[in-house]
């Protein structure tokens, strides 16, 4: 018997990366899988992957799974992907905010010619002077974008899953956090030769603080929530877009798998928690260790 027959996970941005990762090995492991995510159709080559050809994987090994198309930026679309999961394979006990706003560009609308690629291009600065720093030049709508995708868009998945979980008497929520949450950390600052994402960071922070808020009230309904983090680089088409040089990178198949494990903790054991993802595996994290 597989770890989670009889569960119905939804697993947002799930048309590549880790989120396709996560999609099908909670599939291989018997949840029904709602793959969710914008992209139908490849726009952009060096942003493979669409939600179909997720379905078609899951289903040519075996699994069951449905494609919902939606754009988390649109609040209509957020109560529409529950009732089309709960529709196609049933209530949701498990549910994956993986979705984020990484790499530039958004798909085309329904009807539209697909942009041409446009290489990438540093923050254009308000003001004339060259030396001032980039955020000043971020406008603030492309900083909100950050927290509409990987924070509110979550929030309210959370609490239109919710009922169907505390209905089933459990429930597993992994929010897909990174190491940019906690970058730069405390100043002063000596060394200024790596990057900083503020926007993207910002959101993560923000993500797992709402992760423990939830946990704190959904514990005793039996319903787990936790954040993970990956533990090193991961070579996705997101992160690939901007660099392709990492060393050790780590398997988008382990973090899944460690995506699983979190989807089968006891809350009252293991929830409200940031964890990553090697220390899961590698069972340094209780309760897997030995």
């Amino acid at each position: 018997m597989a770890r989670l027959d009889g569960d119905v996970a939804i697993v947002t941005g799930a048309s590549r990366g880790l989120g396709r990762a996560v999609a099908l090995a909670l599939a291989a492991e018997g949840a029904k899988v709602a793959v969710v995510a914008r992209t139908e159709q490849v726009w952009n080559e060096r942003l493979p992957g669409t939600i179909g050809e997720t379905v078609a994987e899951i289903e040519q090994a075996g699994g069951t799974a449905v494609a919902i198309r939606a754009d988390l930026t649109v609040r209509e679309d957020l109560p529409r992907i529950v009732a089309e999961a709960r529709d196609a394979l049933g209530p949701t006990t498990i549910l994956v905010n993986n979705a984020a706003f990484t790499a530039p560009g958004r798909p085309p609308k329904d009807g539209a010619a697909a942009p041409a690629a446009k290489p990438d291009k540093p923050a254009k600065p308000l003001a004339p002077a060259a030396d001032w720093p980039a955020f000043v030049g971020t406008p603030v709508h492309a900083f909100r974008r950050h927290f509409e995708i990987a924070v509110f868009a979550a929030y309210e998945l959370m609490q239109l899953v919710t009922p169907d979980m505390i209905t089933a008497g459990r429930g597993a929520i992994i929010n897909i956090s990174s190491v940019a949450s906690r970058i730069p950390g405390s100043g002063p600052y000596e060394d200024f030769s790596g990057g900083i994402l503020p926007g993207y960071g910002g959101s993560k922070a923000a993500l797992e603080h709402l992760t423990s808020s939830a946990a704190y009230e959904l514990q005793r309904r039996n319903i787990s929530v936790n954040a993970l983090s990956p533990s090193q680089a991961m070579m996705t088409p997101g992160l690939s877009y901007y660099r392709a040089d990492f060393e050790n990178a780590g398997s988008e198949d382990d973090f899944a798998e460690a995506v699983v494990r979190l989807a089968l903790v006891d809350p009252n054991r293991v929830t409200g928690r940031t964890v990553g993802h090697r220390d899961v595996l590698d069972g340094t994290f209780a309760p897997f260790g030995s």
